[in-house]
């Protein structure tokens, strides 16, 4: 089929190829456009609806990957792991929500790209440049030029690529929308509770082994987990950030906190290993003073008053564990922290 076949007005208006002449007062002469060439789908009606149905397909395709893309995070387990050749071994919920969020931007754009290219007039128009202030006859002009994109468009006459573009484009924001449930739910209690419990043997964090009062000698430090806490347990970093503990001998008339001399056993105080302003684990001691500092913003603290803050942002003393000694002679707890360790929150109070 030729642009001969196809009625005047179907076709896009040919472009002026009169050709400007150079003079004195413009050296260059203007080249002009090049004459326009019709697409297929210009003169060929059965390619304009194989082109739309193409861009209808792909919305199409946004959309169920929107929906794909909720289902994903609905329904996989955020631990569950999966083998993609040749990347390796990846989290299945990441993989899902990449590639499905992926797709539906994907297709929305190739849809909108293939629409333009296909359906939309491809006509060159060239203009002369203007003020910046427009008069009304600019106005006039811009409004009738909106007026006319619209119509060459054919977003009123196309209802299928229509109706599957306001589809996937009202969908896909869902997938925002669904994201926000990662604002919840609250945390409740757990961030006030830890692993420490009433008989609850102090464990080495390097050997392993259950602590001896003998183990500990005055002016060391002695970083120690709970009993049963394995480092191959699926929660081991969940919890382990609550319940690091550091361990420091003092000399009983050093201490001058008369709750941390009670909560002593023979001069050996227990204190969480987790700063008090945003979370970094404390490893910095300091016999002469007994002054623990962290090391990421220099939050001190002071081990024979409470473990008071000193110096730095730390908001608030180290929380301290009670601790005895059990029949057997090893270093136990005698009941978990007496306030939640680490930061303050917001829900605290």
């Amino acid at each position: 089929m030729s642009s001969q076949d196809i009625p005047e007005e179907n076709l896009p208006a040919e472009q002026d190829a009169r050709v400007a002449v150079a003079d004195e007062k413009h050296p260059f002469a203007d080249p002009g456009l090049p004459p326009h060439e019709h697409r297929v789908q210009d003169i060929d009606e059965r390619a304009a609806r194989r082109s739309e149905r193409t861009v209808a397909m792909l919305f199409t395709v946004s959309m169920l990957a929107t929906v794909g893309f909720i289902a994903s995070y609905v329904a996989i387990p955020h631990d569950k792991s999966i083998f993609v050749f040749p990347i390796g071994h990846l989290n299945a919920l990441n993989f899902a929500l990449g590639l499905t969020l992926g797709a539906a931007l994907f297709c929305i754009g190739a849809g909108a790209v293939h629409w333009a290219r296909t359906l939309m007039s491809d006509a060159e128009v060239a203009d002369d440049r203007h003020a910046i202030a427009a008069e009304p006859e600019v106005k006039a002009k811009v409004m009738a030029d909106f007026k006319q994109g619209a119509k060459e468009s054919a977003l009123g006459r196309r209802k299928l690529i229509r109706n599957t573009m306001f589809g996937a484009l009202a969908l896909f924001p869902l997938s925002g929308v669904v994201l926000l449930r990662d604002l919840g739910p609250l945390p409740g209690t757990k961030l006030r509770h830890t692993l420490w419990s009433k008989g609850k043997l102090l464990v080495n964090m390097n050997t392993n082994e259950p602590l001896r009062p003998s183990d500990v000698a005055v002016g060391s430090l002695t970083f120690a987990k709970p009993e049963g806490l394995e480092e191959h347990d699926h929660d081991f970093q969940n919890e382990i950030a609550k319940a690091a503990l550091m361990i420091v001998r003092l000399q009983p008339d050093d201490i001058k906190d008369k709750q941390e001399l009670d909560w002593s056993y023979q001069g050996i105080v227990a204190y969480s290993k987790i700063c008090t302003h945003v979370g970094c684990p404390i490893s910095l001691y300091e016999q002469q003073t007994h002054h623990v500092l962290c090391p990421c913003h220099q939050s001190t603290f002071d081990l024979a008053d409470g473990a008071r803050v000193i110096f730095g942002p730390a908001g608030h003393a180290l929380p301290q564990l009670r601790i005895g000694v059990n029949d057997e002679g090893y270093l136990e707890a005698l009941g978990d922290f007496d306030e939640p360790v680490g930061p303050a929150f917001w829900e605290r109070g």
